[in-house]
């Protein structure tokens, strides 16, 4: 079976991670995983990419973290994978199968509604997954789009089993897909989540696909945090 980490921050792009992505890899190189998703957080998220910039340099800022981590895992037999983490208020969407180009061509993907956001990356070969849709915030209210999400991330290695089940019933209502993920932002982090699949990815949308087609097996190797 390949091991898979399908959710992960680096300090180079996302302002809440502590662990770089050469970092990062060579943890996940060090524990046996086949690859990872660098899922930074988008330019809507909690990025270090300055909004001022010129959107080719932003976006070439908001890739550094990914080509940390693939140029120090891919020597070690680590597949790297692109993907990142889009944000509409409290509701975060991973964003998975398209390339750093699909960006570099979109300079107004900031000025789209959410909903167009979504129906542009499907459009286009994209996938979304909704990442922990049920956590704990000061706003009572989630926004959720079932009706234009591929996959919801019921097992988060950051929240609790209480989050991440409210989760879970989310997705059993409107019979979503399910995948896992740590949401990992440092190494030394004690909780793993991810997806275990028989095959060996060769991009994101080959995972969202195996998602999709229920060939993943969900795992979290530490106990949930209350």
């Amino acid at each position: 079976m390949f091991k898979y980490e399908t959710h992960l921050h680096t300090a180079e792009t996302s302002k809440c991670a502590r662990s770089g992505g050469a970092e990062m890899a060579r943890h996940f190189a060090s524990l046996g995983y086949a690859g990872i998703f660098v899922t930074d957080h988008f330019f809507n998220g909690n990025t270090t990419v300055p909004h001022e910039l010129p959107w080719e340099e932003r976006v070439r800022r908001f890739l550094a973290g990914w080509e940390e981590a693939k140029a120090a895992g891919e020597p070690l037999g680590l597949d790297v994978f692109f993907a990142w983490e889009y944000s509409y208020g409290w509701a975060h969407f991973l964003t998975y199968g398209l390339p750093p180009a699909w960006l570099y061509a979109h300079p107004d993907v900031l000025d789209w509604p959410v909903a167009q956001y979504l129906e542009n990356v499907r459009r286009d070969g994209g996938y979304i997954v909704h990442a922990h849709p049920m956590r704990k915030t000061g706003n009572p209210v989630m926004p959720v789009i079932p009706s234009l999400t591929d996959a919801v991330e019921i097992v988060n290695g950051g929240r609790s089993d209480e989050e991440n089940e409210r989760g879970a019933t989310y997705a059993r209502a409107f019979s979503l897909p399910v995948t896992a993920g740590s949401d990992i932002h440092v190494t030394a982090a004690a909780r793993h989540a991810g997806v275990l699949s028989e095959e060996r990815f060769t991009d994101g949308a080959a995972y969202a696909r195996a998602v999709i087609e229920g060939r993943v097996t969900l795992f979290c190797d530490a106990p949930a945090h209350a």
